[in-house]
């Protein structure tokens, strides 16, 4: 894997090994807090390519915008597609090895492990539902798979649903397991509370409407916000003056912690 570059102070931690040191990239808040604080998890997009252009430096700038404001924000790595013998089923695992580690060491973080979401784009969106509906799909010790791999909330952005349409694509390897992992072909309910961002020139703006119309009619609870106009990715920060980055990170804030205190410079 190639060195990762930070614009913003972080701290680095192991939470596996498996071929290498798969890393936390953790954006701790600076003030003092009486109490546990939530935990925001982000898995990064195009991670199934042989030789990715994103990393988990993709989302440092809404990790550190909601470590201002007393949230751990964590910049996870993942096995990818530049890794040898990398298949998704790997990226999946590492999502539920992550959430433990964190519940785990929740004590040492000053974390509150009742108040973990994961947020994955694209690559790390489909990784992020499918550790939740795929049990079976895990590397875990019997001790481990003791300790909740599922978050207690769900942000996704624009991701592939389709494991069959993914697997043809990048990993035919496998392409026979894959309607066992494709979330478009087991709706039921098993989300936790669910925010999900779609832009409505995305390409897989029609699959993802029909992923959440069905889980929704299956009782999950997901609050779905489109973005007229918007193309895959349009979140990142640097496009658009940044316009679509604050929109979108006000409206995860306003989704999951309506209660945090606005900093002095806004107020």
């Amino acid at each position: 894997m190639k060195p990762l570059h930070f614009d913003f102070p972080m701290r680095e931690q192991v939470y596996k090994e498996a071929g290498r040191e798969l890393k936390l990239y953790l954006f701790e808040p600076d003030e003092p807090s009486s109490a546990p604080r939530p935990v925001l998890l982000f898995f990064n997009g195009g991670s199934f390519q042989k030789d990715p252009k994103l990393s988990p430096v993709q989302f440092q700038h809404q990790a550190r915008y909601f470590a201002e404001r007393g949230v751990i924000g964590i910049c996870v790595d993942y096995r990818n597609g530049s890794d040898e013998g990398f298949t998704p089923l790997q990226a999946i695992a590492d999502v539920k090895s992550a959430v433990r580690w964190v519940r785990t060491h929740s004590a040492e973080l000053q974390a509150d492990p009742s108040r973990i979401t994961v947020c994955g784009a694209s690559a790390g969106g489909y990784i992020a539902v499918s550790s939740i509906l795929f049990p079976a799909v895990d590397d875990a010790s019997p001790e481990e798979r003791e300790v909740d791999a599922v978050p207690n909330n769900l942000v996704i952005f624009a991701a592939g649903m389709d494991a069959v349409d993914i697997m043809g694509r990048r990993y035919p390897e496998i392409l026979d397991q894959a309607r066992e992992i494709s979330p478009l072909h087991h709706i039921r309910k098993a989300l936790p509370r669910t925010l999900w961002l779609l832009g409505t020139s995305d390409d897989l703006y029609e699959q993802n409407m029909e992923f959440v119309r069905g889980m929704r009619e299956a009782g999950n609870d997901i609050t779905l916000e489109t973005y007229e106009g918007m193309e895959h990715g349009f979140f990142n920060y640097g496009r658009y003056d940044n316009k679509p980055w604050r929109e979108t990170t006000k409206r995860i804030e306003s989704f999951l912690y309506p209660d945090l205190p606005l900093r002095r410079d806004e107020a």
